[in-house]
């Protein structure tokens, strides 16, 4: 079909990375096995905003009964200029059943073993970050021990 875009093209906008402080498991819901992270900090390093994941950040993480998880992600950011950001995101990580055995060990796990994509979605009064209020972008996710890194990518 003309005019149809045949695949996404996407721009780098950073790498997000994240540490998990403390997990509360709540155990199984009705919605499926349920845990709460709290998270550490982190950072965002990209080419147009670079800045701190500051700590306090939650993920209510949940495992369905088909063993795969969906975080739910808010945490807030402060760019070196002193913007804030906050940041949230959704996603899905599959992974086999020996993958996700290795992940939840703390091994490091090559991204290409296991899918963790999340919608990351930005929102700020920043005038020189307005910028990040208006796209939508995609993470494409790997563990590295208690640290969560994300490269982000703005659909295009």
């Amino acid at each position: 079909m003309s005019g149809v875009p045949q695949a996404l093209e996407s721009r780098f906008i950073g790498s997000m990375r994240i540490e998990v402080e403390r997990s509360v498991h709540l155990g199984v819901t009705r919605s499926g096995s349920r845990r709460f992270d709290i998270l550490k900090g982190g950072s965002f390093e990209g080419p147009r905003v670079h800045g701190t994941i500051l700590p306090g950040g939650s993920d209510s993480l949940l495992q369905r009964s088909d063993g795969s998880y969906h975080p739910d992600v808010r945490l807030a950011m402060e760019s070196d200029d002193g913007q804030t950001v906050l940041i949230t995101y959704r996603g899905i990580r599959t992974a086999s059943e020996a993958v996700n055995f290795r992940l939840m060990a703390g091994e490091h796990v090559p991204y290409t073993e296991f899918y963790l994509r999340s919608a990351v979605f930005f929102e700020t009064a920043s005038e020189k970050y307005d910028w990040l209020n208006r796209i939508v972008t995609v993470g494409v996710g790997r563990r590295e021990g208690a640290t969560v890194v994300y490269e982000v990518f703005e659909i295009l």
